[in-house]
């Protein structure tokens, strides 16, 4: 799949996974690794990148496996751009299935 495309994807996926619930980074890459082929490498400057501009938070909880985890809080900034972001995809999705499907009515 094309990597820049893969990475718009992945910020849609990371604010969707954050709109239901705080996650720590591992945790977000083993969940979306189950649906596409991705590493930790992937997601980490992604985060950093979302935390710089506002779109979530962090926070360290202690952990029982070991030393605390850098948790992910969406913001409300954040909660915005997801929206817009779904809105397009979803655009996005139907201009594509309407040309598979041979469907040009518009």
């Amino acid at each position: 799949m094309n990597i820049q495309f893969k990475k718009g994807v992945l910020e849609l996926c990371v604010l969707s996974l954050l709109v239901r619930r705080d996650y720590y980074g591992y945790e977000l890459v083993d969940h979306i690794s189950k649906f596409i082929d991705i590493s930790e490498g992937t997601i980490y400057p992604l985060l950093r990148r979302f935390r710089t501009e506002g779109y979530v938070t962090t926070y360290l909880q202690e952990s029982q496996e070991g030393p605390p985890r850098k948790y992910y809080k969406i913001t409300s900034k954040g909660k915005e751009v997801y929206d817009e972001l779904e809105i397009e995809w979803e655009s996005f999705i139907d201009g594509v299935n309407n040309i598979i499907r041979g469907d040009f009515s518009e």
